[in-house]
């Protein structure tokens, strides 16, 4: 029998809302879990003096819960 966590994290990038995506699954893969897959719940903007400063993603992230 399988069993899925969920995680939600806040990705973070200067670049752009993938970039952030990108960031979150590789943290993700870097400290071991077995991601399966992550549902992006929101995106929003950090703005400073009229300019696009942060790209942030809220997101659910699914893996293999490992004993």
């Amino acid at each position: 029998m399988s069993i899925i966590k969920i995680r939600e994290l806040i990705g973070l990038s200067e670049k752009s809302f993938e970039d952030a995506l990108k960031n979150v699954i590789e943290h993700e893969v870097k400290v071991g879990k077995n991601v399966t897959g992550v549902k992006i719940k929101s995106q929003t903007v950090e703005i400073k003096e009229g300019k696009i400063t942060t790209y942030k993603i809220n997101a659910a992230v699914a893996y293999k819960w490992e004993d």
